[in-house]
């Protein structure tokens, strides 16, 4: 950039370019005409052609000047233009900058409400969210309220069934009350499986025994007799044994419990003609019946030689099906007579349904043939009203009337 006159003019202006080839000429001629003026006082001969060059040079910086003031004018009107250029494009800047920080500005604007708007919702949002984490958890503490309620529920249950086995406890500890036990769980097993009237509870014998239990059987077997025995103290003793003499005198002390157990019901509840020839001895333990059977075969054996069968709780039940199943059985056979009574008097009902069935098949037929010949009328007539929908009455005239038959009778 040059400054003059305190406007500045680009170095790459055509007009600039032009003043600098014209002020370079002008600095060429004066550097000649100072090379001339040298040249004139060595030869006076070249002065004269020398002025007239001067002349030329004076006419053509005349012109040089002329056309430095037009170039003067170019400059300064090419400067007034591109003011007022800059100046529009300044002012045009200055819209496009306004127009463009009034976009920002609503944009900023759209953007804040949008925000608004987004912040808003998100509130709403966490709002319910936090009531729904607030009803789970509230729903969550009510579950845990009931499942502590129901485990409070439950360690009562505990407390309440721990005082049940200390009782039980007690109970087997005492011999007459472990006898009662043994007493309530056959009575239980035994109304389960047969029918009131099948057994007798604490039946007394013929000898003043007082069984159990006594199953009314038909004969054969005839009555049978259930007692139930607990030899609880030999089966803790065999339990508790650790050395080979405790086992060894628990083992004596359970044959010997055992054996009693058997003789006294092989002699007080079988009775030849009274009750059946053998009996039953119920052991309310599943671990002692399991136990003798294991360990102590002779004893089972001794049982079947004395007619004594020794059951657990689960074979006792079976052996009461099978009861169950011979009393059903007898019961069918008393009532054989009525059976086949009534199964006579059902064959006479079959007969008289027979005898109606064809009698109704008599009337069905009837009403059949009735229904036929009413069909085959009322085909009949069908047919002769279709005949008289298609009949044509054509007009007489008074020659054919002599040949008209006449719908009445002629008056005489």
């Amino acid at each position: 950039m040059i400054e003059i006159a305190g406007h500045s003019y680009a170095l790459g202006d055509p007009l600039v370019i032009a003043a600098l080839a014209g002020a370079g000429v002008i600095l060429l001629m004066l550097v000649l005409l100072i090379m001339a003026v040298r040249a004139a006082g060595r030869s006076a001969q070249i002065a004269a052609p020398l002025s007239q060059q001067i002349g030329i040079l004076d006419q053509h910086v005349r012109q040089l000047g002329a056309g430095q003031e037009q170039l003067r004018g170019g400059l300064q009107t090419v400067s007034d233009t591109q003011a007022n250029t800059q100046t529009q494009v300044i002012q045009t800047v200055e819209a496009r900058l306004a127009s463009v920080q009034q976009q920002m500005q609503d944009r900023l604007a759209d953007n804040a409400m949008r925000s608004q708007r987004a912040l808003t919702e998100m509130q709403e949002r966490m709002k319910e969210t936090l009531h729904g984490s607030s009803k789970q958890t509230t729903t969550s503490l009510t579950q845990l309220q009931e499942r502590l309620a129901s485990i409070d529920k439950a360690q009562d249950n505990i407390t309440r069934l721990s005082g049940d086995v200390l009782s039980l406890q007690d109970i087997l500890s005492n011999k007459q009350t472990r006898g009662a036990f043994g007493e309530i769980q056959l009575t239980d097993i035994v109304s389960k499986a047969l029918p009131r009237d099948s057994y007798s509870l604490q039946a007394t014998l013929s000898n003043g025994k007082r069984a159990d239990c006594l199953i009314h059987l038909p004969n054969p077997p005839g009555p049978i007799v259930i007692d139930s025995k607990f030899p609880l103290e030999a089966y803790e003793a065999l339990r508790r044994a650790k050395t080979d003499y405790e086992l060894t005198e628990a083992a004596k002390l359970l044959r010997a419990s055992v054996k009693k157990h058997i003789s006294d019901i092989s002699g007080k509840y079988i009775l030849e003609g009274e009750t059946a020839d053998g009996a039953l001895m119920f052991l309310p333990s599943e671990a002692v019946y399991a136990e003798l059977h294991a360990n102590f075969p002779e004893l089972v054996r001794l049982g079947f030689d004395a007619r004594v069968w020794i059951v657990s709780p689960t074979t006792c039940m079976a052996t009461l099906n099978t009861m169950r199943a011979i009393l059903k059985d007898a019961r069918m056979r008393e009532q054989t007579g009525a059976i086949r009574k009534t199964l006579k008097q059902l064959h006479r009902d079959v007969e008289i349904v027979v005898e109606r069935v064809g009698k109704l098949n008599t009337h069905f037929g009837q009403a059949r043939a009735d229904l036929d010949g009413i069909s085959t009328a009322a085909e009949r007539a069908g047919k002769r009203a279709a005949r008289l929908d298609n009949f044509d009455f054509e007009e007489i005239t008074q020659d054919d009337t002599d040949k008209v038959v006449p719908l009445t009778k002629p008056q005489g």
